[in-house]
């Protein structure tokens, strides 16, 4: 990301010191790539357009109605439907270590035409189709596909190539699908007023949360639970969540050991990787540092 963000540097032009704006466009979509230089409080920024936006470097304190206020640092996005207000504090940002962030704002039409074919492939149906250009907005934490399509949609953006107008064409889709995945997949889980109930997906997810402790949860077990041959099962969990039936399985039951970790500091490791569903210490470990980027240990001695 630094390499990317000197290469814009390059060609940028600072004109304030609080939110200096450079903008580049293509002809569905806008990246904003906003620098603030100094300390600042209560900076309002609306837009006339869905828009993600994602911290590139320093530390922001976001209020946005509807949160409570929080710290955004780099990693994390949020997405804001159009006309909805973020007001910022910069309390870390100076000349020789400014503040970064980006606003990748996408049309309505282009998101539309993106969620009308995501609609056909999913569970869900219609109920994800406002999911941007609705009044409610999201805030994602550590969602590595959605970081990851940022990282190339600002190399993209930036560099002047033939191909530039397709490739963007095909990443604004996928970043589209990749944050509809998302929301779906927050509707489903903590769908509390039962909207879901008679969906497949959500039984399956509904049977991992109250079996999650168990070893012998299997893709051909949900498959016979939601009523579906395994193959089209593994196909319609992932296109509609983002994320394998397994890696899921994993994700849910590394939370729970975390939260076992937390309250039960006397438990050795090979006790909380048994009581979180695992049948071996070594498997444990690995999906604990795939998918917290540290180990059990290392996570245990972080919170003490």
């Amino acid at each position: 990301m630094q390499k990317i963000l000197n290469q814009h540097h390059n060609t940028r032009k600072l004109t304030t010191l609080v939110e200096n704006r450079t903008t580049y466009n293509v002809d569905y979509a806008e990246l904003n790539i906003y620098e603030t230089h100094t300390y600042a409080e209560k900076v309002s920024l609306t837009f006339d357009f869905p828009v993600i936006a994602s911290m590139l470097t320093g530390k922001k304190i976001m209020h946005i109605d509807g949160f409570e206020a929080f710290n955004f640092f780099p990693g994390e996005s949020v997405v804001m439907p159009t006309n909805k207000e973020m007001v910022i504090d910069f309390p870390m940002a100076t000349q020789l270590n400014p503040t970064q962030c980006l606003a990748l704002g996408i049309q309505s039409s282009k998101i539309n035409e993106v969620v009308e074919k995501f609609n056909h492939y999913v569970a869900i149906e219609n109920e994800n189709n406002g999911w941007l250009i609705d009044d409610v907005a999201s805030h994602l934490i550590n969602n590595n596909d959605v970081n990851h399509l940022l990282q190339r949609l600002v190399y993209t953006f930036t560099n002047n190539t033939t191909s530039k107008a397709v490739l963007l064409d095909l990443m604004i889709q996928e970043l589209v699908v990749r944050l509809l995945q998302t929301k779906a997949k927050s509707l489903i889980i903590n769908d509390t007023e039962h909207v879901f109930d008679d969906n497949r997906i959500k039984l399956a997810i509904r049977y991992i949360k109250d079996n999650l402790t168990k070893m012998d949860i299997s893709v051909d077990l949900l498959a016979k639970k939601a009523c579906m041959s395994t193959s089209h099962f593994h196909k319609k969990f992932k296109n509609t969540l983002g994320i394998s039936p397994i890696d899921y399985i994993n994700s849910e039951k590394i939370k729970f050991s975390k939260k076992l970790i937390k309250e039960s500091k006397d438990f050795r490791m090979s006790e909380i990787a048994f009581k979180s569903g695992f049948n071996n210490s070594s498997y444990f470990n690995r999906i604990f540092k795939k998918m917290e980027l540290i180990t059990p240990q290392e996570f245990k001695k972080s919170i003490s």
